[in-house]
């Protein structure tokens, strides 16, 4: 009767209880409560694993797999059958966590949080690294050439690993990429009665493997010959692969200025070349996204291999011509165009593309396309700049200026649909 009438009644909220290495003795009172008084307890076998089945006598659920179409009908099922929920979580539930799947497929409405010391929390105090000035890279679904971009001279960073090779993994990255130099420290078990730390460098580095649930500390040094990589747009032209089409730096420096990425947004980077602009778009912010389109298989594949070596390995390639190849692709915040202006339609097919508020910037070295830039500039207005750089050569026994060939860029931010 008693279990009929809580059915009958608003569904109590899902419990979310984080949960660290040293298991039950580490949990506090209220964590402690929810999980005595749970009908059901879900979460990974070995979180489960660490609960006592006298104090937590609720039905075990281990997380199926695939685990995301399995969320709600499962919270849903248990819930209309008024039984209350726990589900366990590593450490904070919201820092990388099951906090952030839950709240998108059932509503943090539903939720009630009792997060634990994340594995961060716990690694900042071992090494007495300030919480606010560390960043933190997970390496848990994602490609290890992501952690590239992260990489700075003296900078500090912590990396949540997958798997017991992933220090191996990382530190064969840092060693192929100029960093053999970055100590690297494996925290193992954070807060439990096995905790340890592992201490050594990327260049000899003697660990295959180690325990599966770790943090990985890097104090970045680059290798003296390695080449520097900056924090803004501008990367030195000798960064890329290429066979001449790269916009070049100061010039791309100025072109991303006028693209003005902001975190989250998505660029169509078309005539892709080298992938130059694409690539540092994505560097501008974690959370920004590029697709580069680019009708050269060859040229498309060097683009992949420069998104990869510069840390950028999720930036999309579309092999194709444009405009054929722009058709069903997800709407824009910024176009730019370094190539193919004089293809038939393929201006008015990324101004068309672009939504209200959206950027288009486009690039040419030849008076047929700055024909169509001027044109463009007299109907929608915006900026029509021409950019000339001179680098300083030996001219015999002096040093005189080199003018590289100027550059028209026309950039515009689109206004309403009746412009």
């Amino acid at each position: 009767m008693a279990r009929a009438l809580r059915a009958a009644r608003r569904p109590e909220p899902v419990a979310v209880v984080g949960i660290g290495a040293d298991g039950w003795p580490g949990l506090a009172a209220p964590a402690r409560r929810i999980l005595c008084a749970a009908d059901v307890l879900i979460g990974g076998p070995r979180q489960l694993d660490l609960l006592p089945e006298d104090a937590c006598p609720g039905e075990r659920v281990p997380w199926p797999s695939p685990l995301r179409p399995a969320v709600p009908g499962l919270i849903d099922g248990y819930a209309r059958e008024g039984r209350r929920i726990a589900v366990l979580a590593s450490g904070d539930p919201f820092f990388h966590g099951i906090g952030r799947t839950l709240t998108e497929l059932i509503g943090h409405d539903r939720l009630y949080i009792q997060p634990h010391p994340s594995s961060v929390s716990y690694a900042c105090a071992r090494l007495g690294w300030p919480l606010d000035a560390t960043e933190t890279v997970s390496l848990v679904g994602r490609p290890l050439d992501a952690l590239t971009a992260a990489l700075h001279d003296g900078r500090r960073l912590l990396l949540l690993g997958e798997g017991p090779e992933s220090p191996a993994r990382v530190a064969a990255l840092l060693r192929e990429r100029g960093w053999g130099g970055t100590r690297i420290r494996v925290l193992e078990q954070l807060g439990g009665p096995a905790e340890r730390i592992v201490d050594g460098t990327a260049a000899d580095w003697p660990y295959a493997r180690v325990d599966a649930l770790h943090v990985l500390a890097l104090d970045c040094v680059r290798d003296p010959d390695a080449l520097r990589l900056g924090a803004v747009p501008g990367l030195p032209d000798e960064a890329y692969e290429h066979d001449g089409q790269l916009t070049k730096r100061y010039v791309r420096a100025a072109t991303l200025a006028a693209l003005a990425p902001a975190p989250g947004e998505l660029l169509w980077d078309v005539g892709g070349g080298s992938g130059s602009i694409g690539v540092e778009w994505m560097r501008a912010h974690r959370s920004c996204r590029a697709i580069a389109i680019e009708k050269s298989p060859e040229r498309a594949a060097r683009i992949a291999r420069n998104a990869a070596a510069l840390g950028v390995p999720a930036l999309e390639v579309v092999t194709g011509p444009a405009p054929a190849s722009l058709a069903g692709l997800p709407a824009p915040d910024a176009i730019f165009i370094g190539g193919g202006l004089t293809a038939p339609g393929l201006l008015d097919a990324c101004w068309d593309a672009l939504p209200a508020g959206g950027r288009l910037v486009a690039n040419t070295v030849t008076l047929e396309s700055e024909a169509l830039l001027a044109d463009r500039y007299r109907r929608f207005g915006g900026e029509l700049v021409r950019l000339a750089v001179a680098a300083a050569v030996p001219v015999g026994g002096f040093t005189g200026w080199r003018q590289a060939m100027p550059v028209t860029q026309w950039s515009v931010t689109k206004g309403s649909p009746a412009a």
